[in-house]
């Protein structure tokens, strides 16, 4: 085993979306290139790592997360040897470099694929899960597919049906096949060998599949998921197509290859509904397994109080050793400005009181490209549309695009900076005013509180590392304690619209205020007075 460390652990990740970060050849499509050039505006964050969507070798059905090479670089990102100027620039500036790996399933333009629906006797007939039909001709179970309809596909040369969770060019592989799980993991190795720091796993619990093809019982009334009201998947609860307990054996496979190389870390995504939290616990607990995961918990939810305490208690109740990577938007999910914004509310006030509360919590932080400038939800027209899953459920649900929309790098360029061509999905004109230029000359702007609050967070041990606890459980205000060594650090929230006061417990002892980035608190008697979505620190005196 080499050598490994825990940098992982507290890490702040920032997530690359390439296609939308920066385009240097004018196609319109953000490139290597230009990840590249604009990595000091990363560095300048003060981030541990950075988290690299897909760039494989893919049709782009859903925007290379439908992988037909494991182990190339689609020609709309660059080159191979563009990716290995990227991560040696990123690892000049001290920046770690974590991988997408989408390998629950290929595109359907996958070699494996292609081999593998060609009969049922080639080498590799039985690397995806396929599955006769029921006498009537029906698929062979009630499963439905995240992307709308049944997650079965008709093949006409095998008369057989193919599983699949997502797009029907989207085939699961069969987890439960060893030559499939050591192919992946030999892919695994190829960007290991190219000095990658680790790897984020896409739908990391849907590796496999209950074996019996049993069906999946209706959800439970009164609960709720992830999932949107307006697709059906919702309506089942889904025990038997993901989260099964064979995947625990792949994931210590997969922990042993990271092991062999040094500092090599995973995060893993588990979306598996009210069950999210229980499911991370078991993938990262035991020191054998992940080193973290992350869940939708608050990625698709309004910021309130409660949500937060439901949330930390569920995590904490439910991990021993395991570590969660807390996030509130990603490529997945509607900017969380947009989301916890409130009529009247100012925008900038909300993102600032996000981060600062996100560099708190116990657990490592994703931060998501735009969200350092305060950029909201795009609202785009049907026509501007390239998500396959919006598009499939428009207009209840539009879809993940809206996220999605280039970076504003200078106000007053063609497509902000973004590009010289018409880009993939259109620069909104309301994010031009939140360019990085016009950022950078204010020091009161939202880019510049991210840069503080995460200064902030490194410079406090308690909020890297340390314990966690609550101290007061009700109400708009949230407040606990972080505690490393001999520093016990207060931190106190008042999620309301309206100035707040809040008394320090008795048992606390006397507290000293810390200032923090962007936040005027005063303490008086013991008595905290804090501003609408206002924050406080304070150590023990």
């Amino acid at each position: 085993m080499a050598k490994t460390s825990d940098w992982w652990r507290g890490a702040v990740i920032y997530q690359i979306y390439p296609r939308s970060f920066q385009d240097t050849n004018g196609d319109g499509i953000g490139d290597l290139k230009g990840a590249t050039e604009r990595l000091d505006h990363v560095a300048s964050l003060g981030v541990d790592a950075i988290w690299l969507s897909p760039f494989f070798r893919s049709p782009m059905a859903d925007m290379g997360y439908d992988v037909s090479d494991y182990c190339d670089v689609d020609p709309m990102f660059g080159t191979i040897e563009d990716f290995d100027r990227f991560i040696e620039a990123a690892h000049a500036r001290g920046i770690k470099v974590i991988i997408d790996q989408v390998i629950s399933h290929t595109s359907d333009q996958h070699a494996w694929f292609r081999q593998s629906r060609a009969d049922r006797t080639n080498a590799k007939a039985d690397w995806f899960v396929w599955a006769d039909a029921k006498p009537d001709g029906n698929a062979p179970n009630n499963w439905l597919a995240i992307f709308g309809g049944p997650a079965w596909e008709w093949d006409s040369g095998r008369k057989q049906y193919y599983l699949h969770n997502f797009l029907a060019s989207q085939p699961d592989l069969n987890f439960h096949n060893p030559e499939v799980r050591a192919a992946v993991l030999d892919t695994v190795r190829f960007w290991l060998d190219r000095h990658v720091d680790g790897f984020r796993l896409d739908t990391v619990n849907f590796y496999f599949h209950d074996a019996k093809l049993r069906d999946n019982p209706p959800f439970p009334r009164g609960k709720t998921n992830d999932i949107p009201d307006t697709n059906p998947y919702g309506y089942q609860d889904h025990v038997h197509d993901k989260t099964q307990p064979e995947n625990i054996g792949f994931l210590k496979e997969f922990r042993a290859l990271l092991d062999e190389y040094e500092d090599r870390a995973a995060v893993g995504e588990v979306g598996d509904g009210e069950r999210s939290l229980r499911t991370v616990a078991a993938y990262t607990e035991g020191g054998d397994k992940l080193q973290m995961c992350y869940t939708f918990d608050l990625l698709s939810h309004a910021l309130s109080a409660a949500h937060i305490r439901a949330c930390v208690h569920a995590f904490e109740d439910a991990v021993a050793d395991g570590w969660i990577c807390w996030a509130f938007s990603n490529h997945d999910v509607m900017r969380h400005v947009s989301r916890f914004a409130q009529p009247g509310d100012d925008v900038d006030r909300v993102a600032k009181f996000a981060i600062t509360l996100l560099s708190s919590l116990r657990g490592s932080i994703c931060l998501y490209q735009g969200e350092e400038l305060g950029l909201g939800e795009a609202d785009l027209a049907f026509e501007d549309l390239r998500d396959p899953y919006g598009i499939r459920f428009w207009p209840g649900f539009k879809g993940r695009d809206g996220c999605r929309t280039p970076m504003v790098w200078e106000r007053d360029a063609p497509h902000a900076g973004f590009s010289t061509g018409k880009p993939w999905l259109p620069v909104p004109e309301d994010h031009r005013a939140r360019s990085v230029d016009v950022q950078e000359a204010d020091p009161a702007s939202v880019l510049n509180h991210y840069r503080a609050a995460l200064a902030f967070r490194r410079g406090q041990s308690a909020l890297v590392k340390g314990s966690f606890r609550f101290v007061a459980e009700e109400g708009d205000i949230l407040a606990f304690i972080r505690e490393a060594g001999n520093e016990r650090l207060l931190c106190v929230f008042n999620f309301g619209r309206k100035p707040a006061a809040w008394t320090v417990p008795k048992e606390l002892g006397r507290m000293q205020i810390v200032e923090a980035p962007g936040f005027r608190p005063k303490l008086i008697d013991s008595t905290f007075r804090l501003e609408a979505l206002g924050a406080a620190f304070a150590l023990a005196g």
